[in-house]
């Protein structure tokens, strides 16, 4: 079954190379074709789950161990193992469900993504796939760098390119943040190889360190950790995540918390702890430390933020303080915490993402005082989910999120051999205290968003730099004058309840069709054949558009629509699965687990 994991990353390859050479006539199916590769994927992907030995889940499987550059002894090791498959089959549902959201949407909400250059569009997410499943199958330590680092372009694009108006500066922030971090663990990933004369992952996590000095292992974990840190994000390296989060389109979003900040955390499983075990017992302190400041300040952070998602993303910076928090316990219940929190923030804030980006479109805004409140009573589907979401999110028992945290915190509260117990003690009381002020900042945008009475009759239906009904019918989001410098705003003329976005848009300022230089100089990536008139059409310079999704005779907007419910169910019934069956999870990660921390049991 050695073919498996090669064909899961030669399918979106492939997927993305015939792009490349795809005539111009092939615009209309791009959707359709985007569905098709990842859907491919994701039952591949399928395929793997069924078949694996859940009999000998520490012990890497379906592996692929072939020469790359013989002469510097580097090799293409792929395998999969109880750690690396609930990743494997999570970054390849996400990867569908974005598409199945982006090419349903008809034109309206996030189907006019679509519009924006989608061959691009198509290619970027199609790479991105597979660079993130690569991570997860790499077991050479180059070959997982590659594929680390593969990620970071396409993600790079997807904010600059269809994110929001601060695109440009969260995408530089985003690169030069995680370009310096991989630089730092290239570093000690070489050193690594100097000290053992080998790159294979496996070889290495059985030999414990052996060859390696305890100073050794300390440099090189502080140098590979320091990598990791600023992918998962860890406090205080956490500062591009925020405006990532907030400026990127709701796929990139989904993509970027549900999985991208996984790879900075299953790296400290695959490879910190087990290859340098004596270098985390000297940094298990301080990792513990920065995990817990990082889930108090993430919490407190959610507590003053307006925007939905800057919400949401400052939420994921204490999320991953507890698996960061799990991780230091070197404990097998600690490291079985992290790693089902890894998978459970996935399915819930990848859904809340998916929310965010849906209620962004409806209402034109983020901002949560601007909502008016009352979705419960205006659009109580979408209210609902909303709801189920945030209380999975802030840990309620019967739901994924519960057990992570949970996990952790029992870990913490008996720490591995050699660990200061009352120092971990501290750290347990913190991170309690972090759960509960985790709960309050989601009860407080609940109060914001979904209870209470509307204080308008239905969302306001005005995007970014446009004006109601200007030379339309009732409701209807058109541009004209109005559109700031920059800005690119609809059409001035349409039909009742439609949003255009025709020739008018233009005029919405001295760079509006253009985007400006700046803008202009994201776009490089889509000269692959599609028409550069079609792809201005749909946003402002390529960014995602603010406007809304109304409903029949420009009225307030639909509740939740098929392809939504089609794109968020999957993840809904996983929340509930692995919440009230968590051994369904754990059973696959304990033994890995016990084979990871041997050497320091």
């Amino acid at each position: 079954m050695g073919w498996l994991p090669v064909t899961l990353l030669a399918v979106p390859l492939l997927g993305a190379l015939l792009l490349l050479v795809a005539p111009a006539a092939l615009r209309p199916a791009l959707p359709l074709y985007g569905q098709a590769v990842s859907g491919l994927a994701l039952a591949l992907a399928v395929v793997m789950v069924a078949v694996f030995d859940y009999g000998r889940s520490a012990a890497p499987q379906y592996t692929v161990d072939l020469p790359w550059i013989p002469g510097l002894g580097l090799r293409f090791h792929l395998g999969v193992d109880g750690i690396s498959l609930p990743l494997v089959a999570l970054t390849a549902l996400l990867t569908f469900l974005c598409f199945l959201y982006l090419g349903w949407g008809r034109g309206r909400g996030p189907g006019r993504l679509m519009g924006t250059r989608p061959r691009a569009l198509v290619f970027t997410l199609l790479v991105l796939e597979v660079g993130m499943v690569g991570t997860f199958l790499a077991l050479d330590l180059l070959l997982f760098f590659v594929f680390f680092e593969i990620v970071l372009i396409p993600m790079y694009f997807l904010i600059a390119v269809w994110g929001g108006k601060g695109r440009r500066g969260a995408a530089t922030k985003f690169i030069l943040y995680t370009l310096l971090g991989s630089v730092v663990m290239l570093v000690g990933l070489l050193f690594i190889w100097s000290q053992t004369d080998t790159l294979d992952i496996v070889a290495l996590a059985r030999a414990h360190g052996a060859g390696m000095s305890r100073g050794a292992q300390i440099v090189a974990f502080a140098a590979v950790g320091l990598g990791l840190a600023v992918k998962t994000p860890m406090w205080p390296l956490h500062t591009w995540l925020p405006d990532a989060h907030t400026e990127a389109p709701t796929a990139g979003s989904v993509l970027l918390a549900g999985v991208l900040l996984k790879m900075g955390t299953y790296g400290f499983a695959r490879i910190a702890i087990p290859i340098l075990p004596e270098g985390a017992v000297a940094a298990a302190p301080w990792l513990g430390a920065l995990a817990v400041v990082g889930v108090v300040y993430g919490a407190l952070a959610c507590l003053a933020q307006r925007d939905l998602k800057r919400m949401i993303a400052y939420s994921s910076v204490g999320h991953m303080g507890f698996v960061l928090l799990g991780f230091a316990t070197l404990t097998t219940v600690g490291v079985n915490g992290a790693l089902f929190a890894n998978v459970a923030h996935g399915l819930i804030t990848g859904l809340l993402f998916f929310l965010a980006g849906s209620i962004k479109d409806r209402y034109g805004t983020a901002d949560m005082p601007s909502l008016g409140g009352g979705m419960l009573a205006t659009l109580p589907h979408l209210g609902a989910v909303l709801t189920f979401a945030s209380i999975a999110s802030l840990g309620l028992p019967g739901l994924a999120g519960f057990w992570g945290e949970m996990l952790a915190l029992l870990g913490a509260f008996r720490p591995g051999d050699g660990l200061p117990r009352g120092l971990f003690l501290t750290y347990m009381v913190i991170g309690g205290l972090g759960a509960v002020l985790t709960a309050a900042y989601f009860l407080v945008m609940l109060s914001r968003v979904t209870h209470g009475r509307p204080s308008r009759p239905g969302p306001a239906l005005v995007g970014a730099g446009a004006t109601v009904g200007a030379a339309g019918g009732p409701g209807e989001s058109t541009g004209g004058s109005v559109g700031g410098p920059g800005e690119s705003t609809g059409g001035s003329v349409g039909g009742p309840g439609e949003s255009t976005r025709g020739p008018a848009g233009d005029a919405g300022g001295p760079a509006g069709g253009a985007g400006g230089p700046e803008e202009r100089a994201g776009g490089e990536i889509a000269a692959m054949g599609d028409d550069p008139r079609a792809e201005g059409t749909a946003g402002s310079g390529g960014h995602e558009p603010g406007g809304h999704e109304p409903g029949a005779g420009g009225g307030p907007p639909r509740d939740i629509q098929p392809y939504e419910m089609v794109a968020w169910v999957p993840l809904i019934v996983l929340i509930l699965l692995f919440g009230l069956w968590p051994g369904l999870l754990l059973s696959l990660t304990t033994p890995a687990v016990q084979t990871l921390l041997g050497a320091l049991s």
